[in-house]
């Protein structure tokens, strides 16, 4: 099936190198993309975003063991050209680095980056001061993930130009594997405020049931 994509930059295709840079992949063939989420949303999304006619389909095997995902794939060589121009290549997982992202579209990847294989995780805090009274904190950290160390440093750099903020990056050995899982998370402000910078306008694509986490927080700025 052949697939047109403008290749200028917009918000909603730096949304989608996003999207690819997590939980896509290139095919070694040098022409197909293949995009795979637990979130069927989400792949609505990308293929609303890219005006593809390709069926969605469910994905079978290591991908899906815990739980249902779904795929879609595409072809469209030049398109697959410009993802190698801008850093992306086959079996990515540990070796992606820098990427070649105009800075006035990173918002929009980051999006994409945080929906594909990012976290927004919020909780209470309860206890009570020596004085009898409780209090009650609500807590939020945002997170990316990536198995590469060199791309999530970039991530945290160009944060840090952006925004003067640099999170705390830790990793750890995954199950049975000796490879390690890097994760870069911010804390308080520096999540509300990363969140409020994505969630810039309401008609932006995204997965929905994550930007209705932010926005619940950002409505209420109380952070301690």
């Amino acid at each position: 099936m052949k697939t047109r994509i403008p290749l200028q930059w917009t918000p909603h295709l730096a949304y989608i190198v996003g999207l690819i840079t997590t939980d896509g992949s290139l095919s070694k063939d040098k022409r197909h993309i293949d995009f795979t989420s637990s979130d069927l949303q989400l792949l609505k999304t990308f293929k609303k975003c890219l005006l593809l006619e390709n069926k969605i389909c469910k994905k079978y095997g290591s991908y899906a063991v815990n739980k249902k995902s779904y795929h879609i794939q595409f072809g469209n060589v030049k398109f697959y050209n410009w993802l190698l121009k801008l850093g992306l290549m086959p079996d990515k997982t540990h070796r992606l680095g820098k990427m070649k992202i105009p800075r006035v579209y990173f918002r929009d990847f980051l999006r994409g980056h945080l929906d594909g294989d990012g976290s927004i995780v919020t909780y209470t805090d309860r206890y009570m001061s020596y004085k009898g009274k409780r209090y009650e904190y609500k807590r939020i950290y945002l997170t990316f993930y990536s198995s590469s160390l060199k791309h999530i440093k970039w991530i945290q750099g160009e944060l840090k130009i952006l925004f003067n903020i640099k999170g705390s990056l830790l990793g750890w050995k995954q199950k049975n594997s000796n490879m390690i899982l890097w994760k870069l998370r911010f804390a308080k402000n520096d999540s509300l405020s990363t969140l409020a910078w994505i969630y810039y306008s309401p008609e932006l694509p995204c997965l929905i049931r994550k930007r209705k986490i932010a926005e619940r927080f950002l409505k209420n700025l109380n952070f301690e």
